[in-house]
């Protein structure tokens, strides 16, 4: 377990960061603009 735990940390960070940024987008009607990042 100890030497996926980086992994583990870096996914659930990227997962917690996509879904921040599709509520945002939600709640301020937004559409997804792949240019902007």
């Amino acid at each position: 377990i100890e030497n996926g735990k980086k992994k583990m940390v870096a996914l659930v960070a990227a997962m917690r960061k996509l879904l921040t940024i599709l509520n945002a987008m939600i709640r301020d009607n937004h559409r997804w603009m792949p240019d902007f990042a």
